[in-house]
């Protein structure tokens, strides 16, 4: 009996008993099995993941994963998914992992494996330019916020007492603070950079900025711990060779990776 067949034989024990096939036998041996490692992400969320003016699918979380799969000796295969569905698609199988800007959080630790942090963020409170009453966070109670659904973004915008609206991408969380349907948003420092720089002509602006900087990681399940140190190692070797850092400046205009 050949891994591949042990695999499935178990994904099948899992699908009938808990409706997911949660883990392989050997996922990292899989994997190299079939050549092929398959990521989820949003696809969507400039300058993270987004398709140029070609079509292609490109940004930075994008090319760290094709080069976290080149270290692994096997391609990349990308898959697009709401950012509310990337968590769920992990869980079931559909994906190897996520790289997607996830940020390290207490109550994601509990249920998933995180790699070592491949870069660094500020969390941006994001308001008209007209807009004096909203300065720093804690004058988010009872103003209503967009963003997207399930995000830490949202969560932390409800801990401040804002109402928070979950929608699907930052273009439009930032059409409903523009036109006055929201109050606010949240959502990454260099995300909104990049959007300022593609519209100079928004009238928005940061209000406030969180002092620490949150880790952005990978989530794998937790059982595959193989695998996750074999990610950790790929990370090692693309920080060392200078390609993270490249990626970041290229995409960011800045290091964000230390």
């Amino acid at each position: 009996m050949n891994k591949s067949f042990l695999s499935l034989m178990v994904c099948v024990f899992l699908l009938s008993s808990a409706g997911v096939c949660t883990a392989s036998a050997d996922q990292l041996a899989d994997i190299q099995e079939k050549g092929k490692l398959v990521i989820g992400l949003e696809g969507n969320w400039a300058p993270w993941s987004f398709h140029d003016e070609e079509d292609t699918l490109t940004g930075f979380d994008a090319e760290v994963g094709r080069a976290i799969a080149g270290k692994l000796g096997v391609e990349a295969e990308i898959v697009e998914g709401p950012w509310e569905s990337l968590f769920a698609g992990l869980d079931a199988g559909r994906y190897d992992l996520v790289i997607n800007g996830v940020e390290i959080t207490e109550e994601r630790s509990e249920k998933y494996a995180f790699s070592d942090p491949y870069a660094y963020i500020h969390t941006a409170l994001i308001v008209r330019s007209d807009n004096e009453e909203i300065q720093d966070f804690e004058d988010l109670k009872d103003k209503k916020t967009v963003n997207s659904l399930g995000s830490t973004y949202m969560e932390l915008a409800e801990s401040y007492g804002a109402q928070a609206v979950g929608v699907s991408t930052l273009d439009e969380t930032l059409s409903n603070v523009l036109t006055g349907r929201a109050d606010a948003t949240l959502n990454a420092n260099v995300s909104f950079y990049d959007y300022q720089s593609v519209h100079p002509e928004a009238e928005l602006k940061i209000a406030a900025m969180t002092k620490e900087a949150s880790e952005v990681a990978i989530p794998v399940r937790k059982e595959e711990t193989a695998f996750l140190e074999a990610v950790d190692q790929a990370i090692s070797d693309v920080k060392e060779d200078g390609t993270l850092e490249t990626l970041s400046v290229k995409f960011f205009g800045e290091d964000i990776t230390s």
